[in-house]
């Protein structure tokens, strides 16, 4: 793909850093990359996507804009209330670059519709709020041979790795960390237990990197390593997370082949994204 003079100018800042240069760009610009969620870590997730160049970006997310949102989810503004929070990210990305592209999935996120939606795009960001979509898209996207950038966020705290164990050992899936979702109400929701509005826009930034690094093959991958912050702290730490052999999903003996297998819905079935 040959740059515009615009597009060179736009993107100077990233050309001129050997590890992209004009080549990577064109990659980011052939990109296609699907957003789960347009809530706090899903709207400066699409933000710096949209203003790195990624040619399409999917956001996919059934829920509206609401007046508390407006503390993290820095995407959508005062007058967006009462609009579909995946179209106001999208009006939002066009603006920042129409470069990109910007698809806007106006629906649920279940294990009926993931598939279609996950074999559109190169690589998926899971930037939704609760367990039982964290597994279905770690199983969808293992499935599909995708790669999974996941990030999560709660009062002060933050997480963030890298999924692709169908690239085979050493690489880890989420089930290889979390073999079972925990139990129901165990873990406060941010609407429950609240969350540090910046903290969103921290991983939110920190997953976005850690894309472009995916897309452009470049830097040490988070695969097989859970990065830890603590805003109160002002500290990061980094786990080590190996492959489990028993595994349901990706292990020597798998109990989940698709969607449909009783292991696999037992973790989710009809969940929303947000």
């Amino acid at each position: 793909m040959d740059l515009s003079e615009t597009q060179i100018h736009r993107y100077a800042r990233h050309i001129i850093l050997p590890e992209i240069g004009g080549i990577g760009q064109a990659k980011l610009l052939a990109a296609r990359v699907l957003v789960i969620g347009a809530g706090g870590l899903g709207a400066p997730l699409v933000q710096y996507l949209a203003a790195a160049g990624i040619g399409t970006l999917g956001v996919a997310d059934n829920d509206a804009v609401d007046l508390s949102n407006l503390q993290r989810q820095v995407i959508h503004r005062t007058s967006d209330i009462g609009m579909a929070k995946a179209e106001s990210a999208r009006q939002a990305a066009a603006a920042i670059n129409p470069d990109c592209r910007v698809v806007a999935h106006l629906q649920r996120v279940t294990a009926d519709n993931v598939a279609g939606l996950v074999a559109q795009y190169d690589i998926v960001a899971d930037g939704s709020d609760n367990f039982a979509t964290r597994y279905l898209l770690n199983d969808a996207c293992y499935l599909a041979r995708k790669t999974l950038v996941s990030a999560a966020i709660l009062r002060f705290d933050g997480q963030l790795s890298t999924w692709k164990a169908y690239l085979g050992p050493p690489h880890p899936c989420y089930r290889c960390l979390f073999a079972e979702p925990p139990p129901a109400d165990s873990v406060p929701s941010c609407a429950q237990a609240g969350v540090l509005g910046a903290m969103a826009g921290t991983m939110g930034a920190l997953q976005a990197g850690e894309i472009i690094k995916e897309v452009l093959g470049v830097g040490d991958s988070l695969s097989g390593t859970l990065l830890l912050h603590d805003a109160l702290a002002g500290r990061f730490d980094r786990l080590t997370i190996s492959r489990n052999p028993d595994c349901a999903l990706c292990g020597a003996a798998p109990t989940i082949r698709d969607l449909d297998s009783p292991a696999a819905r037992a973790s989710y079935g009809a969940v929303d994204a947000g």
